[in-house]
């Protein structure tokens, strides 16, 4: 999953892509690119959710991310993700061509948002995150992040089933980032295959993020070899969708890591020269 951040103001490639005219040319070249890269979901978001980020409404939300979507789609056939907690902007999305809903709030934001995703049978990626993007990361605090994350998801899971959203139309993601420390994250993806018991696609969300600065001892670096790291072990723990920033570096590491059978335990062979 490539992101495709269409705001000022995101942590990493805030204001790169973001088009105060509207024109998006520059986030609907860089989703192109990200297609070409290997990715096969584009996920566009309007909306910052970094720490203590400023919160924007429905209608700026929908003059940023609809003309991204609506210009991939005119250009070449691709999968969009809408990254997005408000139902309105979703549900405008899917209109233009998104097929994925995917929700930092876990659907729980906003009380239109089950509603819309059953309406119009959308896939749905249900996030955890402990408090919200302007709170979360004032005192994160868990007996074991592991199991209540999964608890959470659990919950979440049910909840989704019981609105009338089918099995395989549900994916999770631990919310890695989102009201967490630096040793949560690790902690987290250190167990992350034990969410795989949920029953559905797993979503992780690591890349560029904080704790890879700290571990690398250097808080402004890019991060992109950190991300690529993590997206490896991620692989090696059948996490089934990879959200990242640069597409075609974690694509290298993970096939590479494939080829050599960190996926699978024994090596492909390749056609003898």
């Amino acid at each position: 999953m490539g992101i495709l951040n269409v705001t000022p103001d995101s942590f990493s490639d805030g204001g790169r892509y973001f088009s105060a005219d509207q024109t998006a040319v520059a986030a609907i070249d860089q989703g192109i690119r990200l297609l070409r890269d290997g990715a096969t979901i584009i996920d566009i978001g309007g909306e910052s959710t970094r720490p203590y980020s400023t919160p924007v409404s429905a209608e700026e939300e929908l003059d940023r991310v609809i003309p991204v979507i609506e210009g991939i789609l005119l250009r070449r056939q691709a999968i969009i993700s809408i990254d997005t907690s408000k139902a309105a902007v979703a549900q405008a999305a899917i209109d233009a061509g998104a097929e994925i809903i995917n929700d930092v709030t876990g659907l729980e934001g906003d009380p239109l948002s089950l509603e819309v995703a059953c309406r119009s049978k959308a896939g749905v990626c249900a996030m955890h995150m402990q408090g919200s993007p302007q709170t979360m990361q004032d005192a994160p605090n868990y007996g074991n992040v592991v199991d209540d994350i999964y608890a959470y998801l659990l919950k979440r899971k049910l909840a989704l089933l019981e609105a009338g959203i089918e099995s395989d139309r549900i994916c999770l993601d631990p919310g890695i980032g989102f009201g967490k420390t630096h040793q949560h994250n690790l902690d987290l993806i250190a167990g992350v295959s034990r969410f795989h018991d949920l029953g559905c696609p797993i979503l992780a969300g690591h890349s560029r993020k904080g704790f890879i600065g700290s571990v690398q001892n250097d808080k402004e670096c890019e991060r992109d070899s950190g991300t690529a790291g993590v997206s490896a072990f991620l692989t090696q723990n059948k996490i089934q969708v990879i959200r990242v920033h640069n597409v075609a570096a974690n694509k290298r590491t993970v096939d590479l890591f494939k080829a050599v059978g960190g996926a699978t335990g024994s090596a492909i062979r390749l056609p003898a020269h």
